[in-house]
């Protein structure tokens, strides 16, 4: 049945989790027509590339993204000459080199690429993380000061756009800035910002993370080598760090991105890198790694150290040449997650309480309360975001400041209008991308900065949103759903932001089986009726509202939407269903 927008998918205006059901529209429904005829696909892939907007003749190059035929230019990117020039000023010079990271995965990952490549030229660098409690996001004075002292060239990896008094304070010392967070007019004073976001550049590769434009430097860096008659380090083997960066700093996965995830992901499966190698093993990934282990396996492991441990651990255990010393430290960062998770559990707890207390009905929601660790305010701001599909900040406050953190939604822009709350003085700092923007704020200005930001997202449109719509790309049969045809579809990822892993809805079906299991989710098993029958998981299953309606069926008809996977247990493989939602068949 062909459906329009206008019209619930099967009907479903309201589901058990209050959201309405959105299928392909008309135009996506012929385009998935044309590719199963012209480009012989299956239909679920069909309707996955469709919703894309793939065409037949487009459809071979996006299934085998092609990293040559998509890669940017290093040089359409301002200051990439200056940039260049000066790195290898400092490799033929044999000077003292200085890279400065954040805290995070696109800082680690930022910083290991340029140590990799200096350890291929036979350069060793100093890397320098600062930490997130003492010395909070990006560069500072005394820092930059210090690494001055004993070094001729400091790069900054992942921040350093908005650092002007800090790189002013990196006297004898030459600077050179690769990020991509959001800039103001006024740059800092120094040799080069390699920024896509700065705002002297035309957008079209914002969507890059740091690491991306730390690979784009090096391109750029072998290019002038190899026009030298110099052979330089292997790049292609750096793109499993990329690859890492780009869906852990949940950058779009479109263009080349979705070359860098799955080139980069082909590397990792050589389990060639130690780092991850050991951070593989210490996580019992037993399989080549997909998008989503990127993003929830490794990428909180790696993020840890930076969260509430060591802040340079997960940058040292990715550019590590020592198996030994990896499994140490991959073992340290992953018993730090375990702590961090009980951490952001007590806190998630505390700050959806009191943002249900304020309201979750207006264009921003909010906590904020003292002793709460920096480490995991983004991750509990996400989850905020995620329970109420608004932009949510959280706050930790240590006496008089808070430091904050915060995600939006698609169409808010929330880096753009924290970073002008701190230009109007509301904020002691504030900067980010579209999606997420980190703080910080005095005790005093906590209400008056809320009700602003507050503001100004709503101009955005940010309090007109309801419970997200569930959109889905078609339905699926349990007869249908076969190792093979998920193997197929996964062929038209990798999937993240920007290219949500398609959904689908087993209609009409009914369930068998309900057993609770873990903390609040549920297994499932469900049959239309004929010989196959299909177990499905639903993580969260309390907290969304599905446990009691799922376990109470009543042996009803119910329509059940999420991800079709391969679920790996012990050797053995089989379809699961990934559920996110269900219907009553009415």
């Amino acid at each position: 049945m062909t459906v329009t927008q206008d019209m619930a998918f099967l009907g479903v205006e309201c589901s058990l989790t209050g959201r309405r059901w959105v299928g392909p529209d008309a135009a996506e429904d012929r385009l998935a027509d044309a590719l199963r005829q012209q480009a012989a696909l299956p239909p679920a892939v069909a309707q996955v590339l469709a919703r894309r907007g793939v065409t037949p003749e487009g459809a071979a190059s996006y299934l085998a993204p092609a990293l040559r035929d998509l890669l940017p230019d290093p040089m359409g990117l301002k200051d990439m000459a200056a940039a260049a020039v000066r790195v290898l000023a400092a490799v033929s010079g044999r000077e003292r080199v200085a890279v400065f990271a954040d805290y995070d995965v696109d800082g680690g990952t930022s910083a290991a690429l340029l140590i990799d490549w200096f350890r291929a030229m036979g350069r060793d660098v100093t890397l320098y993380v600062p930490d997130r409690i003492d010395e909070g996001y990006g560069p500072n004075d005394d820092a930059m000061a210090g690494l001055a002292k004993a070094h001729d060239l400091i790069i900054c990896v992942d921040c350093g756009t908005l650092s002007h008094g800090p790189i002013a304070a990196a006297k004898g010392a030459d600077v050179v800035v690769l990020d991509h967070h959001l800039a103001t007019a006024d740059l800092p004073d120094c040799v080069a910002v390699v920024n896509p976001n700065r705002q002297d550049e035309d957008g079209n590769l914002g969507h890059l993370c740091a690491a991306a434009v730390v690979f784009l430097l090096l391109v750029e860096l072998n290019r002038r080598l190899r026009d030298d008659g110099v052979k330089g380090p292997d790049l292609m083997a750096m793109l499993d760090l990329v690859a890492l960066a780009t869906v852990a700093d949940v950058a779009q996965l479109t263009g080349v991105n979705r070359a860098f995830v799955r080139q980069g992901l082909v590397v990792m499966g050589r389990r060639a890198r130690p780092g991850l190698v050991a951070l593989a093993d210490v996580a019992r990934l037993d399989r080549a790694p997909t998008a989503y282990h990127l993003g929830f396996v490794l990428g909180p492991r790696v993020n840890a150290g930076g969260r509430i441990g060591q802040a340079d651990l997960g940058a040292r255990l990715l550019a590590c040449t020592n198996a030994t010393e990896a499994a140490a430290m991959a073992k340290r960062l992953d018993d730090l997650n375990t702590d961090r998770r009980e951490i952001e559990a007590r806190v998630r707890d505390a700050a959806m309480v009191q943002a249900d207390a304020r309201g979750l009905a207006g264009p921003l929601v909010w906590a904020a309360d003292d002793g709460w660790h920096p480490g995991v305010v983004g991750i509990v701001a996400s989850r905020l975001k995620e329970a109420t599909n608004r932009p949510a900040v959280v706050i930790g406050f240590d006496g008089d400041e808070g430091k904050g953190s915060g995600r939006s939604i698609a169409g808010v822009d929330l880096g753009a209008a924290v970073q002008r709350l701190a230009a109007e003085g509301l904020l002691l700092k504030g900067g980010g991308h579209r999606m997420a923007a980190g703080l910080s704020v005095t005790r005093a200005n906590l209400e008056p900065a809320m009700a602003r930001l507050s503001e100004m997202l709503a101009k955005q449109g940010a309090g007109d949103a309801g419970p997200a719509d569930l959109r889905l790309d078609g339905v699926l049969m349990p007869g249908g759903a076969t190792p093979e045809l998920i193997e197929q579809i996964e062929a038209a990822g990798p999937f993240g932001a920007g290219a949500p892993a398609p959904r689908f809805v087993f209609p009409a079906m009914r369930i068998k089986h309900t057993r609770p299991v873990g903390d609040g989710h549920l297994k499932i098993s469900f049959t239309d009726g004929g010989p196959m029958t299909l177990e499905a998981i639903c993580f969260n299953a309390a907290q969304a509202g599905l446990m009691d309606p799922l376990q109470s069926h009543g042996n009803r008809h119910i329509h059940l939407a999420g991800r079709v996977e391969i679920n790996h247990w012990q050797g053995r493989q089989r379809v699961q269903l990934r559920l996110e939602d269900a219907a009553w068949d009415i």
